[in-house]
């Protein structure tokens, strides 16, 4: 029974709490006028749930912080080149680039894509090859293969113009939900709110919410605050303001605090150590792969072959390799295909040069090997007719199998990024052993001089002319 009887008003229970914080009751229960019980536990805990609960200067807080956003974007925005022109077309394009690439790596390729393909219609029109040069080097070619697959259905169904409905935007190749919302607020200036790792770091410090973005439980706290966050007037504006602030300001190991105009409101600064927040994400573990590539020249040019191998890379140009649990199994596995490639080639025991490469979560010790010199009659069919039409897996197919290409051609060219590396290296070694003959040739020059002015003092010495 309670000795203090029910409480019959708040204040009445607020006094009731009061006692019992004073008599020191651990367990003390609580009985209101219907006679339900709540432990003191239980009612601390409902307390604390209504604090945080929006309130109206949860509102008003909302608003100022929405207001002092678009102003610091009004004055810092990057003057980045798919911002001069908002239209749809030119927002899908560097959003599809922006996917996983930083800004300062996509501004040369999206000035260079939009130079060729203006609108949708000159990419939808042009070949995949085309569109693959132009984004040779760029990374993560399957977005460039679903963004021409894309421009060829919007011209089929929607006239050329990118959708303005989230369902059919989401009905594109490539185009996911952050993607369509970008596109349409930005672009279309429609209130929909973007979650990317910027927005959510940025999220996550002012509100300060527990969990990382992975978790489904985190994003939907994160797309709660955004829902009610967003300026209806100006989406777009506000979607980019959050990410620029995400990109050069709310930096995820070192902040910078002092220029955040968000700095008086947010939480994870207040408490001193916003580089904290959020949590972090899980990292999938690196696998380890070794890679051989074989270098056969001819006149200047190297034999390239579509596909990396393990099916990775399908439609770009590669120098011919295999992947291997070892440099030997992998060494093993290139000779195997050089053999149905290239019947007549046989490569070195050795590599001749060794290099790292990164392919998502690969790490690739590759191993680049040469030819050995082969004199029978293979070598001159080879320079005639070249090889079986064939990938780099082996697999019989209707296009050219092999391209001949010289290092200079390689940057206009849907050329891998490895391949690149390789050619680098090898233009490198040309040049080296280039200046390595220059320097013996002015060697030997200089002791066939000397030699010649020693021989010509001994005969005036001597007295006898010279023969």
């Amino acid at each position: 029974m309670n000795p203090y009887g029910p409480p019959g008003s708040p204040e009445d229970l607020w006094a009731l709490c009061e006692k019992q914080a004073s008599d020191g009751a651990s367990n003390f229960r609580l009985r209101t006028l219907h006679g339900l019980e709540h432990s003191e536990s239980a009612f601390s805990e409902g307390i604390e749930r209504q604090s945080r609960r929006p309130t109206a200067f949860d509102s008003t807080e909302f608003a100022s912080a929405r207001r002092a956003l678009l102003r610091w974007f009004r004055a810092h925005a990057r003057p980045l080149p798919w911002r001069r022109e908002r239209s749809p077309y030119r927002v899908w394009v560097s959003e599809i680039m922006l996917q996983q690439t930083q800004v300062a790596a996509v501004v040369p390729y999206f000035n260079r894509f939009l130079r060729v393909f203006p609108s949708v219609r000159e990419l939808a029109c042009a070949r995949r090859e085309r569109v693959l040069e132009l984004w040779s080097g760029l990374g993560y070619y399957r977005r460039a293969r679903d963004l021409h697959r894309a421009a060829q259905i919007v011209m089929r169904r929607f006239g050329g113009v990118f959708p303005e409905n989230y369902e059919a935007a989401r009905s594109l190749p490539g185009v996911g939900d952050y993607t369509a919302r970008a596109v349409l607020s930005i672009g279309s200036g429609q209130p929909y709110a973007v979650l990317d790792g910027n927005v959510a770091r940025v999220v996550a410090r002012w509100r300060l919410l527990p969990g990382h973005i992975q978790q489904s439980r985190f994003r939907r706290r994160v797309e709660r605050v955004l829902d009610t966050w967003l300026s209806r007037r100006r989406p777009g504006n506000f979607n980019q303001a959050l990410m620029e602030l995400g990109q050069t300001v709310c930096l995820p190991r070192a902040p910078r605090c002092p220029a955040c105009p968000l700095r008086r409101s947010c939480r994870a600064y207040a408490r001193g150590r916003p580089e904290s927040h959020p949590a972090p994400r899980p990292h999938r573990p690196t696998e380890r792969r070794f890679l051989a590539l074989a270098a056969i020249a001819r006149a200047g040019k190297f034999a390239l072959v579509r596909g990396l191998d393990e099916n990775l890379l399908p439609e770009l140009w590669n120098f011919p390799s295999a992947f291997g649990a070892s440099p030997e199994s992998a060494r093993r596995r290139l000779d195997e295909k050089l053999r149905f490639l290239f019947p007549w080639v046989r490569i070195h025991a050795a590599p001749k040069s060794e290099f790292r490469h990164a392919i998502t979560h690969r790490s690739i010790t590759a191993q680049l090997y040469a030819p050995e010199p082969w004199r029978g009659r293979g070598q001159r069919s080879l320079v005639s007719r070249g090889p079986q039409r064939t990938t780099n897996d082996g697999r019989r197919t209707n296009r050219l199998a092999v391209r001949w290409l010289s290092p200079s051609d390689f940057g206009s060219a849907a050329v891998s990024s490895i391949a690149r590396d390789v050619a680098a290296s090898l233009e490198s070694n040309a040049r080296s052993r280039t200046l390595q003959q220059k320097d013996l040739r002015a060697s030997r020059k200089k002791e066939r001089y000397s030699t010649e002015e020693t021989r010509l003092r001994h005969g005036r010495a001597s007295g006898r002319a010279p023969r």
